[in-house]
């Protein structure tokens, strides 16, 4: 993702060789996920809506000072992959911590700025200590679900599906009633799993 380059130099100082800092810092680059951006993609529900947000970076920052991108990794951290929120989510919402005076910048001025709490960012906290639990048991529990459905049976077992779905209904010949029947079995082994 390209910034404005007023917008980069704000949270990352001046620009080095036209790129993205080092090779975006010295950071890889974050590999997209199923919940990338904790944007609704496909249908699927938004993570953290915008103030739920702000409050897991608050509770991060308040744990240590850091930058957007020690953010960004944290909370991949904490989903065990499952969830990278973006730049474009994260800055939005650094920049609004600051304009409530619940984080500041600290560091040399020509440096990526890292942000600490402010009594007043503390004072947040601490008002919505039960939401913050909530929120990062909610990072906790897609960290085990990942944990859950990666592991190399499940793994296998998917791939071999996908295999057999590609292979036995791509063909031309394939018939209403066997889409039927396919779906009825998908449908009966989803059951069995959620009964079990």
């Amino acid at each position: 993702m390209r910034f404005h380059e007023s917008h980069h130099e704000r949270w990352f100082g001046p620009r080095k060789h036209g790129k993205f800092g080092h090779g975006h810092h010295g950071h890889r680059r974050f590999g997209r996920s199923w919940m990338e951006d904790g944007g609704e993609s496909h249908g699927r529900r938004r993570l953290f809506d915008a103030s739920e947000l702000r409050l897991v970076l608050l509770k991060l920052i308040s744990d240590q000072p850091r930058h957007g991108y020690d953010l960004i990794r944290a909370i991949e951290e904490l989903s065990g992959g499952a969830y990278v929120p973006s730049p474009g989510v994260v800055y939005p919402a650094l920049s609004m911590l600051q304009d409530q005076d619940h984080i500041e910048a600290t560091g040399e001025e020509n440096a990526r700025k890292a942000f600490a709490i402010t009594q007043s960012g503390k004072a947040d906290l601490t008002a919505n200590a039960a939401t913050v639990k909530a929120l990062l048991a909610r990072l906790g529990e897609l960290a085990a679900t990942r944990e859950q459905t990666d592991s190399a049976p499940i793994r296998r077992a998917m791939e071999n599906l996908r295999t057999v779905l590609r292979h036995r209904l791509g063909g031309e010949k394939v018939t209403k009633d066997t889409l039927y029947e396919v779906a009825a079995i998908l449908d009966e082994a989803a059951q069995r799993i959620e009964r079990l």
